[in-house]
């Protein structure tokens, strides 16, 4: 187990960008790279898993600059918040897509039963012509991805804060065991 947790913090320290490299970088505002964005907080962390899945499913390009830019008004820690877009790469991309065009499909179905509220919202707002300029595929693939992105933002969220709580408890109880020794 701890062989796969080393392969695991090699890649993303090999894949990850680093703050010098997005210091160089012109895309990235310089706000970006204020220090409190860069620290592993108990707040900071659940945020950056959170919006690094739910950009990582949401938009098919530039991620990780994204996934910065959108750090600084949430707050979230920007390494994490880039790490994590990585959940979406060609082996996971197709299975997430035709899950969301699955679960696309499933609601729009029961959506059809129940009166079609949602092809009427999609009609008054105009929203089919933005959905169908974003993904070849429409409405079904469109809102599998929202659909998507957002539980597994939540459960993210939700824990990765369980995870983090677990850990620096288990980090003091390891340290009152040393001290008592």
């Amino acid at each position: 187990m701890s062989t796969i947790v080393a392969r695991i913090r090699a890649w993303g320290q090999r894949n990850m960008p680093t703050r010098e490299q997005m210091e160089r970088s012109r895309w990235v505002p310089k706000s970006v790279l204020r220090s409190e964005l860069w620290r592993f907080t108990r707040r900071s962390v659940p945020r950056g898993v959170a919006l690094g899945l739910l950009v990582g499913i949401l938009l098919p390009f530039a991620q990780i600059i994204f996934a910065a830019i959108l750090s600084l008004p949430v707050r979230a820690n920007v390494p994490i918040a880039s790490a994590t877009t990585f959940v979406t790469n060609p082996l996971t991309t197709p299975l997430i897509w035709a899950g969301a065009y699955q679960i696309g499909n499933l609601v729009l179905h029961i959506d059809n039963e129940a009166g079609g509220a949602i092809d009427r919202l999609f009609a008054l707002t105009d929203m089919w012509s933005a959905i169908e300029w974003l993904t070849a595929e429409g409405k079904s693939l469109a809102l599998g991805l929202v659909i998507v992105a957002v539980v597994s933002a939540s459960l993210g969220y939700l824990v990765s804060g369980w995870v983090w709580r677990w850990w620096v408890g288990n980090k003091r109880r390891v340290q009152q065991r040393g001290r008592r020794a």
